[in-house]
């Protein structure tokens, strides 16, 4: 009875109250990102921009960040490599592609290229820790960016640029699963 009387009642309850409203900062996070000196797409976009094709050469790109040995992003693209991302089933004579890439395919082993793939994202689970953990209700929040470019030679001279990809990502995923945990029970019981 005495315990009734101290308030024991209420700081069990504050206590309580207090774990579950905190319990969000225990749903697990993940990040996917590739170390580049560039922090956002915009960054990324205005170093490829400022490549000029026909002036620019390969050797400036490598001190400016471009160095497939220290960019964990840049991909040393062969010219095999190179006519087969450019083959397209024969979609386009090839009068009708670029100047550079042109260039690049007539140029045969001289041709190479930087393929260049950048990513930053960010996975945060959010919602009700018991909810999440039991596998009722789980919202994953997804964001970043990514980006891609293409950067082509012919020997050292940088004779084609482009580039593409996501500037903003922001994408809720919510799955639901009426009977919690006994749903994956369910799963791994089924006969294969």
């Amino acid at each position: 009875m005495r315990l009734l009387h101290s308030g024991f009642p209420v700081a069990l309850t504050l206590c309580f109250g207090t774990m579950l409203a905190g319990c969000q900062s225990l749903l697990p996070k993940a990040s996917d990102s590739t170390e580049v000196p560039w922090k956002t797409f915009e960054e990324a976009r205005e170093a490829v921009e400022a490549i000029e094709p026909y002036r620019s050469s390969k050797s400036a790109l490598i001190s400016d960040g471009f160095n497939p040995y220290h960019n964990p992003s840049v991909t040393i693209l062969s010219y095999p490599e190179i006519v087969q991302r450019f083959s397209a089933g024969n979609a386009l004579r090839r009068d009708e592609y670029d100047q550079g890439i042109r260039s690049c395919l007539v140029a045969g082993k001289a041709c190479s290229g930087y393929a260049i793939a950048v990513k930053r994202v960010k996975h945060d689970r959010i919602g009700n820790f018991w909810l999440d953990m039991l596998g009722f209700v789980r919202r994953t929040n997804t964001t970043g960016w990514s980006f891609n470019a293409l950067i082509l030679f012919v020997d050292d001279e940088v004779v084609y640029t482009t580039y593409s990809g996501q500037p903003k990502m922001d994408e809720m995923q919510v799955r639901r699963n009426p009977l919690g945990p006994l749903q994956s029970i369910g799963d791994a019981l089924r006969v294969h």
